[in-house]
């Protein structure tokens, strides 16, 4: 009889670790692209991304600490298994643990030095009045963040989530991971832009800030959508033995009403709330539009790791009580940094375009 609590700790541990982590690289993200790209609209609410990317390396040591519960998440570090099959056999060179732990440690570093490099540089160009070195400093430090990202975040997905279930490979994995992060990530960045609105932004955020947000919303749910439903008809006609068994776990039985359920939360019901243009513009349908694109990527990064180690779906006070720790985190880590500089960054070139996008 299979003791299922152990397993249900460590599912729920990977599941959150992996959600939080997500949201903090999306500011990181975030922020790279809209440096790389010259955008002026997003200065006046600048210091929301940062705060979501303060939280990388709080985040990176409960994910870290995912490692101890190996033997329960991941079946080729049990003795034996990789040895007795001979397709993860082939594969033992990248799935052995101590390769493991030290990509994994090597990831998380290197987002943490990203996140308190930008950091830096942010609040250093608050102190001065020539904000333009600093300003290509972060430029800089973009253009090598996206690069080291691109390649560190599929690897990482492929180890973390993937290789949960050894055998299964899908060449869409990473993108459709990244899209799962970067929708999550604006939705947090909307709701917190939303609440602050009403307080510290009050008469600097305005409507076309709310319309610009509520258009890369709409954008990238849909861009979600269109990588799920890729990425399941690809495998549903190749119909490959090692791909297959993927989804007809997901399909069947107890999984099926969560696994149909992600894309309501996370694509259905926000693009109909979004489509009116004058919903991108509501403070309120946005809030709700995000809090469901949050559910919906929690729940579906549930579904990806979950079947891989469970019999069967669980979701009780032991998940909520592990979410609630980490969104206690989220919120401590966030609402500090906030506070720790001012609202509105300071000496940024771009800041009067943005504080007069109000159209």
């Amino acid at each position: 009889m299979i003791d299922v609590e152990p397993l249900r700790v460590w599912t729920a541990l990977l599941v959150n670790g992996f959600f939080f982590l997500s949201l903090a690289l999306a500011g990181l993200v975030f922020l790279a692209i809209q440096y790389l790209s010259g955008a002026g609209w997003w200065t006046a609410l600048r210091r929301v991304p940062e705060a979501l990317m303060s939280l990388v390396p709080a985040a990176a040591l409960p994910m870290l600490a995912v490692f101890l519960g190996r033997r329960e998440l991941y079946s080729w570090t049990r003795p034996g298994v990789l040895a007795s099959d001979p397709v993860l056999a082939a594969k033992a060179a990248w799935l052995n643990e101590p390769f493991f732990l030290a990509r994994m440690a090597l990831f998380l570093g290197l987002w943490s030095l990203f996140a308190v490099l930008m950091r830096r540089a942010s609040l250093a160009q608050d102190r001065l009045q020539e904000g333009l070195t600093h300003h290509r400093r972060m430029v800089r430090l973009s253009a090598v963040f996206m690069v080291v990202f691109a390649v560190t975040f599929s690897l990482a997905s492929f180890d973390w989530l993937m290789s949960l279930d050894p055998r299964w490979a899908s060449a869409l994995f990473a993108i459709y991971t990244f899209a799962g992060l970067f929708v999550s990530g604006l939705a947090a960045i909307t709701l917190l832009v939303v609440k602050l609105r009403r307080g510290p932004l009050l008469g600097i955020v305005g409507g076309s800030h709310l319309h610009d947000l509520g258009k890369l919303l709409f954008a990238f749910s849909t861009f979600w959508a269109y990588l799920w439903v890729c990425q399941y008809l690809l495998i549903w006609y190749g119909n490959l033995t090692e791909e297959i068994p993927f989804y007809v776990v997901r399909t069947r039985g107890e999984w099926l009403p969560l696994f149909l359920l992600a894309p309501l939360l996370n694509w259905l019901l926000p693009f109909l709330l979004l489509l009116p243009r004058s919903s991108k513009r509501s403070p309120r349908i946005l809030a709700v539009a995000s809090v469901l694109i949050l559910a919906g990527t929690w729940l579906n990064l549930y579904v990806t790791a979950a079947p891989a180690v469970l019999p069967a779906p669980r979701l009780g006070m032991l998940e909520i009580l592990i979410t609630a720790g980490y969104a206690g985190l989220f919120y401590l880590v966030v609402t500090r940094t906030l506070a720790g500089a001012p609202m509105v960054a300071r000496n940024d070139p771009y800041l009067q375009e943005s504080l007069g996008h109000h159209g």
